[in-house]
């Protein structure tokens, strides 16, 4: 947890593909489905997306059950390399933070880059008690990141479907 009253947390992966092709499944929401770890959590999920198709001013809404909650993600900034998102649980706490891709060109491929970092609350104090946002969240994380690499690797045959 960082100083400040802030947490962040962050995980790295490298997929083979280039910057602009792994972009591509980060900024629409709706390719999200194929690969964003919290999708499975309840297949009943309500979706509402909205503002632009893609990219700056899209966004997203999300209403599950207990486990899934409720929620918006909008992005904020797109440029070459990085994606920023405007975060808010609303169910079952609340939250605000913002998140970032940073897709950076490695070897013959890329180095995704996925941080979240937001103020310290209440709950997440809380929390913290018996467990750091890092360990909460960082799993998910690097799962989200296996499933993205599968997807824009393997494409519609990837074995993380």
């Amino acid at each position: 947890m960082a100083s400040g009253g802030t947490y962040q947390v962050e995980r790295q992966r490298h997929v083979d593909a280039p910057p602009s092709a792994i972009l591509e499944h980060i900024v629409d929401f709706h390719r999200w489905t194929a690969w964003s770890p919290w999708e499975g959590l309840d297949p009943q999920m309500r979706r509402t997306y909205g503002g632009a198709d893609r990219g700056e001013g899209a966004w997203y809404e999300w209403d599950g059950n207990r486990k899934a909650g409720r929620g918006r993600m909008e992005i904020t900034a797109v440029d070459d390399r990085v994606v920023t998102i405007d975060l808010q649980f609303l169910k079952p706490f609340k939250s605000h933070s913002t998140t970032r891709f940073s897709v950076e060109p490695d070897g013959d491929g890329s180095l995704v880059t996925w941080s979240m970092t937001g103020p310290q609350t209440a709950m997440s104090r809380v929390m913290g008690i018996f467990t750091s946002m890092d360990k909460l969240i960082g799993p998910d994380f690097e799962k989200g990141l296996a499933q993205l690499q599968a997807e824009v690797e393997g494409g519609a045959d990837s074995p993380a479907r």
